[in-house]
């Protein structure tokens, strides 16, 4: 019963997630859903040693209600003296 009432609040974006941001790897975790702010904070800090232990640096954590379509996001960085696709092609024809 718990876990459909969790499903409900995430359906409607009432559900907490814990959102965790690193800077290396710079990516952006979502963790949920979670029925209360106290229960995402319960677990957030098994995330967090995971990543830890995943060499992850500069550890960011935000409990928050909302409805996240991606549950990792990386960003690519962008290799020194890299070229943009149109960059590449624009010089043939």
């Amino acid at each position: 019963m718990k876990e459909l009432f969790t499903s409900l609040l995430n359906y409607v974006g009432l559900a907490y997630w814990v959102k965790i941001d690193t800077q290396s790897p710079t990516c952006t975790y979502y963790f949920g859903p979670f029925r209360s702010q106290s229960k995402a904070e319960a677990a957030s800090g098994g995330y967090i040693e995971d990543l830890k232990g995943e060499d992850a640096q500069n550890i960011q954590v935000a409990i928050q209600r909302c409805k996240p379509t991606q549950l990792t996001i990386v960003e690519e960085a962008e290799s020194v003296g890299s070229s943009s696709p149109m960059q590449m092609v624009s010089g043939r024809i």
